[in-house]
């Protein structure tokens, strides 16, 4: 989209049509993402490989980003829980050896 100023100087909006991804194109890449082990893989590719388009660049940067954002979380709540486990399973073998010391 392009928009011309008063002095007859050309204002472009937006970016390159070309680059525009069609919807078959995104079904393929969908399809590529429910694969396991290749969906990491592409995204990398895309991601940092320079042959994607910037869209498709961007998606696959974002997805890694939700994805490192999601393993460290889950890897948090492993942690928490898993001391909190730890901890509840220490209270009950001090409680089982006062009970069998009485």
């Amino acid at each position: 989209m392009e928009a011309q100023t008063q002095t007859g100087q050309q204002v472009s909006y937006g970016g390159n049509q070309s680059s525009t991804i069609s919807v078959k194109d995104w079904m393929i890449t969908m399809l590529i993402l429910m694969i396991p082990l290749v969906n990491l893989i592409m995204l990398f590719v895309w991601a940092f490989g320079g042959g994607a388009s910037p869209s498709k660049a961007n998606f696959a940067k974002a997805n890694l980003i939700w994805a490192a954002i999601g393993i460290t979380l889950y890897i948090l709540v492993f942690i928490v829980f898993g001391a909190a486990l730890l901890g509840n399973l220490e209270n009950l073998q001090n409680m089982q050896e006062f009970s069998t010391t009485r």
